[in-house]
């Protein structure tokens, strides 16, 4: 596919409407990708040594929920062009014409402004900081620039997704530390496997609307080899917690298993040829990293809480 197609051509021939229901507005806001920035970023609150006042813990975390429903709107509403030619987004509240793009655009930023000044003025202004490089990440890198450009959007444009736990150990900590680092690193390496095997089973759609996802540009073989790649690549990441000490020898034992899990999936993606056997391992490999992600955050969150983490299996230098 030539250069062009994937340009930022964007229509503006979206349905008229608008002023939808608190629904529509709620659902402009990514609830499902909300609850995982919430859970990631509770986690990261939880796991960070120190202690934060609940009042204020809940705060930082409305205010991180918040920012990244505020980026889901500002998604929506540049991408409403190319929503309502797919078949998974085509009924979202702005190509369905519920809510018009400058009621969404409206809405984002206004939210993105009370999120940030929110976080600076009553947790601190180094999470305010990250809260607002996220929100700018999401829309501006990932959304403006990279979506449409380069079959590394979803490598890049992961960060952003990546930010939240540590965004809710420096309302903790006041600082960024290495430990919080790892907590990115984990959603960072895990994004790529889990988004270009979504990729393979729905290349179709990207390819009509010119986004330049993985199995459009380079094929469906060279993105299950990519898949490979970061799937060996994030199970050592993953295990990086159990010996930095921040988490215990249940976490690093029970990583160690779902990552086995997840190399498993991650192979018969690689091996499987093109058709309903590569769909069908493709959704396999999809459904399993969701649940991985959320069992990998929840080992943490259940360990601190019992205080069985705080001795690394290796010392760190």
């Amino acid at each position: 596919m030539s250069d062009t197609a994937f340009s930022n051509n964007r229509s503006h021939s979206l349905p008229e409407g608008g002023m939808g229901s608190a629904r529509d507005f709620f659902e402009l806001l990514k609830p499902r990708v909300m609850s995982l920035v919430i859970f990631t970023a509770l986690v990261g609150i939880v796991v960070a040594p120190g202690s934060i006042h609940p009042v204020i813990g809940f705060t930082a975390l409305l205010c991180i929920a918040v920012g990244a429903g505020a980026s889901g709107a500002l998604n929506m509403w540049y991408d409403a062009d190319i929503d309502r030619k797919m078949a998974r987004t085509v009924n979202r509240p702005i190509p369905s014409g519920r809510v018009t793009p400058s009621e969404a655009a409206v809405f984002g930023s206004i939210l993105s402004v009370l999120s940030v000044m929110t976080m600076g003025v009553l947790v601190n202004w180094i999470a305010a900081a990250l809260l607002a490089f996220t929100i700018f990440f999401y829309i501006g890198i990932y959304t403006v620039w990279l979506k449409r450009r380069t079959p590394q959007n979803i490598v890049i444009g992961g960060a952003a997704g990546a930010f939240p736990p540590m965004i809710g150990w420096a309302a903790v900590t006041g600082t960024v530390t290495l430990e919080s680092f790892v907590l990115f690193l984990i959603i960072f390496i895990w994004t790529p496997p889990h988004f270009w095997a979504l990729a393979l089973f729905r290349s179709e759609d990207y390819e009509k609307v010119g986004v330049p996802m993985m199995p459009v540009v380079s094929g469906e073989r060279e993105t299950r080899r990519q898949i490979m790649l970061y799937s060996l690549a994030l199970v050592p990441v993953t295990l990086a917690p159990g010996f930095m000490g921040f988490a215990g020898l249940l976490y690093t034992a029970a990583a160690a298993l779902l990552g086995a899990g997840f190399l498993v999936c991650a192979y018969r993606v690689w091996r499987a040829e093109p058709g309903a056997l590569q769909d069908k391992a493709a959704k396999g490999l999809f459904a399993y990293s969701i649940l991985y992600l959320f069992l990998i955050f929840s080992l943490l969150l259940i360990e601190k809480m019992l205080g069985l983490s705080g001795n690394a299996l290796i010392p760190v230098l």
